[in-house]
């Protein structure tokens, strides 16, 4: 069996941060949320990490971390490009923004060809996360159906005091399989409760406390990235002519089609760990207060790679 490895998301721009929110240093040493995400995945057993990017931002994100990352664990790149569309199909005149993370771990064809994690670049996940999903896609090969799992979070932990987040809200059966995902993109506190709107703001749902929620951080084996290919011929039939600039072809939409068709089965590992990350500039001071306090406690050095 292959050594699993870690496949991180870092070709979006922070549109609501504004700027690569993915290489802005959390610490007096430079070091940024990826560099504590990467000490965890090593500290757990990842041996090669592969990182999405945009081919422009390949220059400034290698000076910023793939450098020094590259020090500690092997290290690989591959381009979410736009134009990476099936035959017959083209990027619709004036579209620039991608197509979503689907189609940035399909990037991974070609350069992943057995059981990967998969991150997203600006979230804090804990140790505990990596430890979890390196023990599974250790010991699970597919069998009848695909074998994969997602690391969950309560959703109290994922929220930030500065705006609203979306989270993918999970269902999951007796045994903690995932049963279905809800995608909600308007999430926030509301008093002491969370909810969530889908009307901007005219009706709002109560999400009950203690609800598990993905923040993208998934086990596959290398079966997805077919699954990818495949589908988002179907996607782009379905979608792109109804919304030709901003449809989005999303990772859970895939899983939560192969788990209706009883193809796949998703393990919902529950950490119970805080995430942070910086979806919002005022969002920065508190993962920087986190992450010293979090050195403070011994979870980590002052200085990561020395």
């Amino acid at each position: 069996m292959k050594e699993p490895v870690l496949v991180v998301m870092a070709a979006g721009m922070g549109s609501r941060y504004g700027g690569l929110k993915q290489i802005d240093p959390i610490d007096e040493y430079g070091n940024i949320i990826m560099d504590f995400s990467i000490y965890d995945a090593i500290r757990a057993g990842f041996r090669k990490v592969v990182f999405i990017i945009k081919k422009e931002n390949e220059e400034s994100f290698k000076a910023a971390i793939g450098d020094r990352i590259a020090k500690q664990i092997e290290t690989a790149y591959v381009f979410q490009d736009l134009t990476n569309v099936p035959a017959g199909y083209s990027v619709p005149e004036g579209r620039v923004k991608p197509w979503g993370t689907g189609h940035a771990v399909m990037s991974c064809l070609g350069a992943v060809d057995g059981p990967f994690a998969v991150i997203n670049a600006d979230d804090y996940y804990g140790s505990k996360a990596f430890q979890m999903a390196y023990q599974f896609l250790s010991e699970n090969q597919d069998g009848e159906q695909y074998h994969y799992m997602m690391v969950g979070y309560q959703l109290e932990n994922t929220l930030t005091e500065n705006g609203h987040v979306a989270r993918g809200v999970c269902v999951t059966d007796a045994e903690g399989h995932l049963v279905k995902i809800n995608e909600r993109t308007h999430i926030e506190r509301r008093g002491t409760e969370t909810a969530y709107t889908e009307d901007d703001g005219l009706t709002w749902h109560v999400i009950p406390q203690g609800s598990t929620v993905s923040m993208n951080m998934w086990g596959f084996s290398a079966s997805i990235l077919e699954e990818l290919k495949v589908r988002f011929i179907i996607f782009l039939e379905e979608n792109l002519e109804k919304n030709p600039q901003k449809c989005e072809y999303f990772l859970p939409f895939v899983v939560d089609e192969l788990l209706l068709e009883g193809r796949a089965t998703v393990q919902v590992l529950k950490s119970e760990d805080k995430w942070y990350g910086v979806t919002y500039k005022e969002d920065k001071p508190q993962v920087v207060s986190a992450i010293r306090a979090l050195k403070e406690q011994g979870l980590y050095p002052q200085k990561l790679w020395e």
